[in-house]
């Protein structure tokens, strides 16, 4: 492997914090997902054998240990800690009434990304960080057809549930 961990971290951090984000609302657990998302992705990389292009085989990584982070919660019972209940996101200090509206849609996209099931989650995830269907394809391993299949259908369902938010 040519780049070390902390200039892959450097390049891709962003990334990961997206895709952890659209699995975790949850603030303090989010953060979690994403020190576990970085361990794993540390961990696979004497692994990675260029099959495919790095940026895909750290999201093949990242939703995986993803997908296990949501499995893992969805069978502990939850208690109202106090991080549960001061799960903030930051306020928001914008300077005008569009710069809300739009991260007030984007919060709201994000809800609703997060209420769709698990693979159809991965898949439009991917392709809001810009993958081509042939690499989303890949990450998941269906085929490039039911790629598409997904996120039109994912479309509608959002597109409508963000109509029924405003």
């Amino acid at each position: 492997m040519s780049q070390d961990f902390n200039s892959i971290l450097s390049e891709y951090g962003a990334l990961l914090s997206r895709v952890a984000t659209s699995y975790e609302a949850n603030h303090h657990l989010r953060q979690e997902l994403l020190q576990e998302i970085s361990l794993a992705v540390w961990q696979s990389l004497r692994t990675f054998k260029g099959d495919s292009s790095l940026k895909t085989y750290i999201l093949r990584v990242a939703h995986n240990r993803a997908i296990s982070h949501v499995a893992y919660h969805i069978k502990t019972p939850k208690s109202a800690s106090y991080c549960e209940m001061t799960q903030a996101s930051p306020s928001p200090t914008a300077s005008s009434e569009t710069t809300m509206a739009q991260q007030q849609q984007v919060t709201t996209l994000l809800n609703e990304v997060r209420k769709l099931p698990i693979q159809t989650r991965q898949i439009v995830t991917l392709s809001m960080e810009g993958l081509s269907y042939q690499d989303i394809a890949e990450v998941c391993g269906i085929k490039v057809t039911n790629v598409g299949v997904i996120l039109n259908r994912s479309k509608k369902v959002l597109l409508e549930a963000i109509k029924h938010e405003q």
